[in-house]
């Protein structure tokens, strides 16, 4: 699978440079540079391919019940953007070594700037949208992470907080937008929803499906009104922005709506809603970056306006505009990637990026100047640049639309005037940093960069000028293919330098003389805008709402939140019931079915009547908390006696498990408490808690009652046929959690383990006071234990690992598995802990218990994938029958991997939370990790 290839490569190779740092500074970014060379190279041996016109696809199927699958796509529009992808950020990865400071371990970095391209390399090559999606959310993961890349600062978590906020909100509305698509379609393959354009478009749920899709795009590319993110995610370092600006990140939204652009444009709701956000947005950005006084702010808020120019170019529908879209997609990138690290060696030598104070610097950095002067004017449109050739596009395409009718005009108006204010604000870039007088207090005297620090920004220079003046020779194949990926088919389009008089030209005239003599008059223009324009801002709005929603969670937890676990309780029991009872109330509900009730017999009204008494005797001696604890285990026990009497014994074997454990769990826990306390509870609080447990069992006796004489439809018959044929197995329930369901049961363990990480971090440091007379700590957790107790225990310890390995192995076809195999071999380590000490048990097993949970989650884990080398989807069993002399013919089923796996999460858990409580007091544990190493 070489598509997957060009995805797994940063991904996977994230891990090498903080495995590589120790070996001196460049090892980093030379590990980096060599993992996106190789995903380069692999594009471009498959590059030819997709020139002749061909699409390279590969599928595999991952949860086909979820409609998810390991689908890619390699056509003419995804290769365009992984060329961007990797080449831009090849370029960035030479930059950054010489950008970030020499006291800085670069292995963090560049490990996140390679899961940071893997990611965007999902998305463009995705086939799928559930899968696109999976990459789309680890985009704003992977960015949220770099733009905190400087914890410390404030800004940078606020920029982080707020960047992940817009694009994860965003990122859920797509979810729903992708979920409806499928629904319309009956697939989430993005092949098959390309071809059902009519079918979307004549939906009833084509507008709400469009909405989420497009709120999905415009938060990520920072689309009017979701814009504020992306300036103050400038607190990230330069070489992280020139990568968001120009080839990833922002381009994931106008990536989204070239790749759907065929199924849902050519509608008036397309073009008033993706063509009226674009051009607000263009104009925005692009009057807010003339008064930035920092040179990323002002870059910043220019790529606002540049993505409102390609959005506002697929907003109008048309092939020629989808083109012109395409075209400046890749021209914004070269010279907007230019641009940023241009700024960041401005900074990087004076000291500063405030536009008033870098005055003059022609004189010190004139080779830099020249790259800057350059890139600024391709941003501007002037002519012989790649940027003049793609405005020209865009001019073009306002002219010849038609959506407004008698109000046309106001389109290529727009568009003019968004002309002069880029020409501005480049002009801005251009005179008040390269000249208009000295510099001004700068921290530092400037002076050209390294060498090799100048290189991407030449090498960016080169292609703007290369594009502008040979079109046809250097972007014209490629844009060819993207082109006709995106619409079906390549339309006439020329890429000539001159097109003659015509009213695009004049529009790009009226633009550079308007763009200069708008900033001769800046001064004018600065005062008037201090004066009347608006001082809120996105961001500002942003934090006051986050700050109001702060106070008003703030005051109702100081409402509710009064550390009292009986109104916790109370609170969710209440909340169960209404939830419950307003359908049942509500709807047509008849209390008795069809069927008649099981008849009692005497053993299960035995266990109805222990269970009724255990019941209200923990009611009774609720304060009495050993007695209890005591009581509650008796009604754990009936439970596991009603599993047996109903033929259940995986369940009940389970029960009686878990029952021993979380028993001696809350004994060792109920050890550390004070004493009983004496607790004066309200009249009222009585019969509070009275009335709920009355509604609540009431309420459950009446919905089980109702359901249990009713006949429903049921799976068991699909499980009982089906067990033995697919899963290689005859115990059913065991079937069901390591086939059937096994990807509920590997994020169930996967839970496991973080509870008992938490847990383990919890109790890390956890001091208590100790008793008087017990100055050398718990008596349990030292060495001084009942020797009679540990002589008996010891032996019984082999036994109890022997019955649960046979529980383990048997779990398949008869009653047992992983997670009951683990509860045994832990109920025997316990024995051992509780009888030997804290002390014996390390020296004797010397095992790290998180090394267990980790080889555990490997294991499923690895199951799982390995199915996927075999063209299976994601966990599927296989079951081998070898024969083996003198053992006959066994049979093997890869589920005993999984449950082996299983086993080992569920004993290090346990294990783990025992050793913390074991831990509590120990004389020198403040200072000792989980194992009992410093």
């Amino acid at each position: 699978m070489p598509i997957a290839a060009i995805i797994l490569l940063p991904l996977l190779g994230a891990a090498l440079p903080p495995l590589v740092a120790p070996h001196g500074r460049p090892a980093p970014a030379w590990a980096a540079a060599l993992v996106t060379s190789a995903a380069l190279a692999i594009t471009l041996w498959l590059t030819p391919q997709v020139l002749a016109g061909g699409e390279i696809h590969s599928h595999r199927d991952w949860i086909p019940l979820l409609g998810l699958s390991l689908s890619f796509r390699l056509d003419g529009l995804a290769l365009l953007f992984v060329l961007l992808i990797t080449g831009i950020g090849l370029l960035v990865f030479l930059y950054a070594f010489y950008y970030l400071p020499a006291k800085d371990g670069l292995g963090r970095f560049y490990a996140l700037l390679l899961l940071f391209q893997g990611a965007m390399l999902g998305i463009v090559l995705s086939d799928n949208l559930l899968l696109l999606l999976i990459f789309w959310e680890l985009t704003s993961l992977s960015s949220f992470l770099l733009i905190a890349y400087n914890p410390q600062t404030r800004v940078a978590r606020q920029g982080a907080r707020m960047a992940l906020a817009i694009t994860a909100g965003g990122g859920l509305a797509l979810l729903a937008g992708f979920l409806l698509l499928g629904a319309i379609v009956g697939s989430f393959e993005l092949s098959v929803v390309l071809a059902s354009g009519d079918l979307v478009r004549e939906h009833p749920l084509h507008l709400p499906a469009l909405l989420l899709i497009l709120a999905g795009a415009f938060t990520k590319s920072a689309q009017f009104p979701f814009h504020f993110w992306l300036p103050n995610a400038m607190s990230a370092p330069t070489p992280v922005s020139a990568y968001l600006h120009s080839a990833t990140m922002v381009k994931a939204g106008v990536f989204l709506l070239a790749r759907l652009f065929p199924v849902f444009s050519g509608t008036e709701t397309w073009f008033y809603l993706v063509g009226g956000v674009g051009m607000f947005t263009l104009l925005f950005g692009a009057y807010i970056a003339i008064f930035k006084h920092d040179l990323k702010g002002l870059l910043a808020y220019s790529t606002i306006s540049h993505l409102g120019l390609i959005t506002f170019l697929f907003g109008l529908g048309t092939p020629l505009g989808a083109v012109a879209a395409l075209f400046h997609v890749g021209n914004h990138a070269v010279f907007k990637a230019s641009l940023f690290m241009a700024a960041g060696i401005i900074d990087h030598e004076t000291g500063t990026r405030d536009m008033r104070q870098i005055n003059g610097l022609w004189r010190f950095m004139p080779y830099t100047a020249t790259l800057a002067m350059v890139a600024a004017a391709a941003m501007a449109g002037v002519p012989l640049l790649n940027g003049f050739l793609s405005k020209e596009m865009f001019f073009a395409e306002t002219v010849h639309t038609d959506w407004l009718g008698p109000l046309n005009w106001l389109i290529p108006t727009a568009a003019t005037l968004a002309g002069i204010f880029a020409v501005a604000y480049s002009m801005r870039f251009i005179h008040d940093v390269f000249f208009n007088g000295a510099p001004i207090d700068l921290p530092r005297t400037p002076h050209e960069p390294p060498f090799w620090m100048k290189i991407p920004v030449a090498v960016l220079v080169a292609a703007c000028l290369l594009i502008g003046i040979v079109p046809a020779q250097t972007v014209r194949p490629i844009l060819d293919v993207g082109v006709d990926s995106l619409l079906g088919f390549s339309p006439d389009f020329s890429l000539a330098i001159w097109h003659g008089l015509s009213l695009p030209f004049l529009m790009s005239l009226i633009a550079l003389l308007g763009g200069l003599a708008l900033y001769s008059q800046r001064q004018r223009l600065f005062a008037a805008h201090d004066r009347y324009f608006p001082r809120t801002s996105g961001a500002a709005a942003f934090q006051y709402t986050v700050l109001r929603v702060r106070q008003l969670a703030n005051d109702l937890i100081a409402r509710i939140d009064n550390e009292s676990l009986r109104r916790y309780v109370a609170w969710l029991i209440g909340t169960t019931i209404v939830l419950a009872a307003t359908p049942l109330l509500l709807g047509d509900f008849h209390l008795a079915g069809e069927r008649a009730p099981t008849p009692l017999d005497g053993i299960a009204a035995t266990i109805l009547l222990v269970l009724a008494v255990a019941t209200l005797a923990t009611v009774r001696v609720r304060r009495q908390r050993l007695r209890a604890l005591i009581v509650i285990s008796l009604v754990g026990l009936m439970v596991t006696l009603t599993f047996i009497h109903f033929s259940a014994p995986d369940l009940a074997l389970t029960q009686l498990s878990v029952e021993l454990i979380t028993t001696v769990l809350m004994l060792l826990a109920l050890f550390f408490l004070p004493g009983d306390p004496a607790l004066s509870v309200s009249r009222w609080r009585h019969r509070r808690d009275l009335t709920l447990a009355a509604v609540a069992g009431l309420g459950t006796a009446i919905v089980a009652f109702a359901l249990m004489t009713r006949t429903t439809p049921s799976i068991s018959d699909y499980f009982l046929a089906f067990s033995k044929p697919f899963g290689g197995g005859q115990n059913v329930v065991n079937v069901i959690l390591v086939d059937f369901r096994g990807l509920d049961t590997l994020g169930e363990i996967t839970v496991l383990a973080i509870a008992a990480t938490a847990i383990v971090a919890l109790l890390w440091r956890l001091r208590l006071p100790i008793r008087a007379g017990d100055p050398t700590g718990r008596p349990w957790a030292d060495d001084r234990h009942p020797l009679i107790m540990a002589a008996m225990s010891r032996p019984l310890l082999p036994l109890a690992l022997t019955v649960a390995v046979f529980i383990l192995l048997r779990g398949h076809n008869s009653p047992g598995g992983g997670f009951i195999a683990g509860l045994v071999a832990a109920v025997g380590l316990i024995l051992q802990l509780l009888a030997s000490g804290l002390a014996w048990t390390e020296a004797r097993l010397r095992v790290s218990y998180f090394a267990l949970v980790g080889v555990g989650l490997l294991l499923a884990a690895a199951t799982g994938l390995g199915s996927l080398a075999f063209d299976r989807p994601f966990l599927t069993s296989a079951t081998l029958h070898p024969h083996v002399s003198i053992l006959g013919d066994l049979e093997l089923a890869s589920a005993l991997v999984f449950d082996i796996g299983v086993f080992l999460v569920v004993l290090g858990t346990v294990m783990l939370i025992l050793e913390g409580l074991g831990r509590l007091n120990r004389p020198g544990a403040a200072n000792m990790s989980p194992r009992g190493e410093d």
